[in-house]
């Protein structure tokens, strides 16, 4: 089995935004040259995540807006503990919640995302320069 590894920077615009990675996937896939496995797309970092969804505007809203009412549903009174040191608990429990990274299968050298799937990196904490690692693994 052979495995190749990438990154990849991306840029976050905004405090809370989805950003779509699908491409940068893809150009690291081909660099790759594996014809069948998996893609392991990964952010190490603790207050974004790596998610598979559809990349229409209106659901990127709803993205972050879902990241700030998980959290916000379950704040305790008096707030988040660590929001005494610098104030982004939210951005953090809501990367616990999503997740830091997403497996997509590679088909004869292709990711193979359904009809309306892209991979994105949810932003929670930006503006920020992130990273966005990849593992793939096959043949």
């Amino acid at each position: 089995m052979a495995t190749a590894r990438a990154s990849a920077s991306v840029n976050t615009s905004a405090k809370v935004v989805a950003v779509n990675i699908t491409d940068e996937v893809r150009r690291a896939l081909r660099a790759a040259a594996l014809r069948q496995g998996i893609a392991v797309v990964s952010a190490p970092h603790t207050t974004c995540s790596v998610c598979v969804n559809e990349d229409e505007a209106g659901l990127k809203d709803d993205l972050t807006r879902m990241a700030a009412l998980l959290t916000a549903a379950v704040e305790p009174q008096g707030g988040f503990r660590h929001d005494r040191i610098d104030n982004n608990a939210r951005a953090h429990l809501t990367a616990v919640l999503v997740g830091s990274s997403a497996t997509v299968p590679i088909v004869d050298g292709e990711l193979a995302l359904g009809t309306w799937q892209s991979v994105f990196l949810l932003e929670m904490d930006g503006p920020r320069t992130r990273t966005v690692t990849m593992t793939f693994l096959g043949d």
